[in-house]
């Protein structure tokens, strides 16, 4: 599966899932913007996946919950590269609390960085996609937003409203070319997950029928996939990675 010649923007991909997911592009020869908040890690970043994978790699710090953020590293992206074949809408950030103790700005913030940004950017990146008659969209959403979680109803929503978000992009783009699909990860273990009690993990892993804890790798070779052109007859839809959790 082949990226080669192919421009890809990966937000939140300094860390996780979204690292993950740009290494297993530079495998495939994408060319990779990638993006955090911090301009010194997303530089860092990018040149040593140059470095490591003989690609071409331009890190571009974004906030992702500011329009104007989002314009602009479009507008850099299209700058040096001309097009944008991919965007991948990993970004992310929890702050968790139950609902009569959640505080409106922990509602805000995660609303605003979880699903506003992706929002900012499919708007921004869509007229490019237009003029080019293709490109391909992809949302990463979680199981949280197909079963909901306690203490977790400002992520639940915002994850939730991706998936609403990614049914309504393809239907509007798609007669324009444009592929537009979500993913919902189970509990992959990343770092978020290290910060877990041992028992809460326990507890998880009993209630997967595949017993473990997911990967990473699980993810990002998922995200090849709907990224490369064995997916172009799919659209729409949300492809759960969760060991069998929700089903």
């Amino acid at each position: 599966m082949s990226l080669k010649n192919k421009i890809v923007i990966i937000t939140g991909s300094t860390r996780g899932i979204g690292l993950a997911i740009a290494k297993t592009f530079a495998e495939a020869g994408a060319t990779l913007i990638i993006s955090s908040r911090n301009q010194e890690k997303t530089t860092e970043i990018a040149n040593t996946l140059m470095s490591d994978y003989n690609i071409q790699s331009l890190g571009i710090a974004c906030n992702v919950s500011s329009l104007e953020s989002c314009k602009e590293l479009i507008s850099k992206c299209i700058e040096t590269y001309g097009k944008i074949d991919v965007l991948i809408n990993n970004a992310g950030i929890t702050d968790d609390n139950l609902l009569l103790r959640m505080s409106e700005d922990q509602w805000n913030n995660v609303i605003q960085t979880n699903l506003n940004s992706v929002f900012y950017m499919t708007k921004t990146v869509s007229k490019y996609m237009l003029k080019q008659k293709s490109g391909k969209i992809i949302n990463i959403t979680s199981v949280v937003g197909l079963m909901g979680n306690a203490g977790q109803a400002n992520y639940a929503a915002a994850k939730a409203g991706i998936i609403g978000l990614t049914k309504s992009i393809a239907k509007e783009l798609g007669s324009k070319g444009i592929i537009c699909n979500a993913i919902a990860p189970g509990f992959i273990d990343t770092d978020m997950i290290d910060s877990l009690p041992k028992e809460y993990i326990s507890n998880i892993i009993n209630n997967i029928p595949l017993k473990r804890l997911g990967t990473v790798k699980d993810v990002s070779d998922l995200t090849l996939f709907l990224a490369s052109e064995k997916s172009n007859y799919i659209t729409g839809q949300t492809l759960s990675v969760d060991g069998g959790m929700n089903m």
